[in-house]
């Protein structure tokens, strides 16, 4: 069974909303087996609409779209659905019981008659009430192929697909296993680390696919396989991941871990270390990477935004002789501000990040895109200068927290 998803809306074509139903839903997919093999972003109208509906039901079994089914005149989402699937709309009872209940909790019983709308739904369709909105899923089945039509807003869509739409396909079908082995390497470019490996990667059985996953300066190798038997899934992984460790293994950081601050997360829970960050251009972007986490507050005891080169002398407690010599853009400064901030929290391990984001230079005329970064543990110390004028300000701090943490956990990693 294979699985397409619809994203709806002008607002995601626009950029103006990122869709991230998608990736959840394909995530809450997965863990039952059934892989994502397309995903399409259309514009609120019929004919798109209708078009990326005959597209779907030409590659998957399983549809969902996600978007519109609003109250307003404006949306079009209905109107699609009623003209692909040769159904009309009608005025569903206990829909629209549940629209009453729902604006009486809520206490805008006057807002009732306006949403009448809602409660319009495909006569065909198998109705999954929405707990925490207006629009409910229709479930509409077609020539063999089963069509899930979703609200967009994302705090309601998450719990129609984990409290009612994976139970029921869990229900209509026997679960097939979908087992995902993460194996994170460094310092090694990727058609070196490709040809290194290509005796074992093209002696794999069948049922595995391996996939080449670049982050920052980390590869992740995504080892996949699929089938009724979860123990001998994972027993096959086991095996084919041993075979790499006398290829790679010294360039792997992680031999099951998918995100960098969740392999940092297992070693410092594992070796019971504690780290703080001091952040200047990166806004409090790797403090919010650590702390994405759950239990991150077992090592994680805090961080600083000394966005201002005054607070770093005054927090920190960084020279002001520094600054005057060398710019608050240096590596003498990273240094400084991780000694400051090792103190400041009376942590193990303490990070810094200090550079020019752009779009323009700061006071000292540094360039854009270069930072410096410098991680202190109780033994060692290392700071790195990096240019990245080609990246948005977003992507830059995305982009050096990233490297951050990839370079403490090699550090931790050849550091035992």
């Amino acid at each position: 069974m294979k699985a397409v998803l619809i994203t709806i809306g002008d607002e995601i074509l626009s950029g103006d909303t990122v869709d991230t139903n998608s990736n959840f839903i394909a995530g809450q997919l997965k863990m039952i087996g059934i892989p994502v093999i397309q995903i399409l972003t259309v514009a609120d109208d019929v004919q798109t609409i209708k078009g990326a509906l005959n597209t779907a039901s030409s590659l998957g079994d399983l549809i969902f779209t996600t978007g519109g089914l609003g109250p307003t005149k404006d949306d079009r989402t209905k109107t699609a659905f009623a003209q692909f699937f040769g159904d009309e709309l009608a005025l569903d009872e206990t829909t629209f019981l549940h629209l009453q209940q729902l604006f009486i909790k809520r206490k805008r019983e006057h807002l009732l008659e306006l949403n009448r709308p809602q409660a319009m739904v495909l006569s065909r369709a198998r109705i999954f009430q929405n707990e925490n909105g207006t629009a409910p899923c229709m479930m509409m089945e077609q020539e063999g192929k089963l069509v899930f039509c979703l609200p967009g807003v994302p705090y309601e869509v998450k719990p129609l697909i984990t409290d009612k739409i994976i139970p029921y396909l869990i229900l209509q079908n026997p679960i097939n296993h979908l087992v995902t082995r993460s194996v994170s390497v460094v310092g090694i470019p990727e058609s070196l680390l490709s040809e290194q490996i290509e005796k074992w990667e093209m002696a794999l059985p069948p049922a595995i696919s391996l996939s080449y996953l670049p982050v920052g300066n980390r590869i992740k190798l995504r080892l996949n396989c699929s089938g009724p038997n979860l123990e001998a899934l994972n027993a096959n992984l086991d095996t084919e991941v041993k075979k790499l460790q006398p290829l790679i293994g010294k360039n792997v950081i992680s031999w099951n871990g998918n995100e960098i601050q969740e392999i940092l997360k297992d070693i410092l829970v594992a070796r019971k270390l504690t780290i703080s960050s001091a952040e200047s251009c990166t806004g409090g972007a790797l403090a919010r990477l650590i702390t994405s986490v759950p239990g991150s507050s077992a090592y994680f005891l805090g961080g600083v935004i000394p966005y201002d080169y005054q607070k770093k002398i005054k927090i920190l407690g960084v020279s002001p002789q520094t600054i005057a010599a060398k710019t608050a853009v240096s590596a003498e400064v990273a240094q400084e501000m991780t000694l400051g901030c090792r103190d400041l929290f009376d942590t193990d391990i303490a990070l810094s990040t200090t550079g020019v984001a752009g779009p323009n230079t700061d006071e000292f005329d540094n360039e854009v895109g270069t930072v410096y970064y410098s991680i202190r543990t109780k033994s060692f110390e290392k700071t790195q200068k990096l240019h990245l004028p080609h990246l948005h300000r977003n992507d830059f701090a995305q982009f050096v927290s990233q490297r951050v943490l990839q370079d403490l956990v090699e550090i931790l990693v050849n550091t035992k």
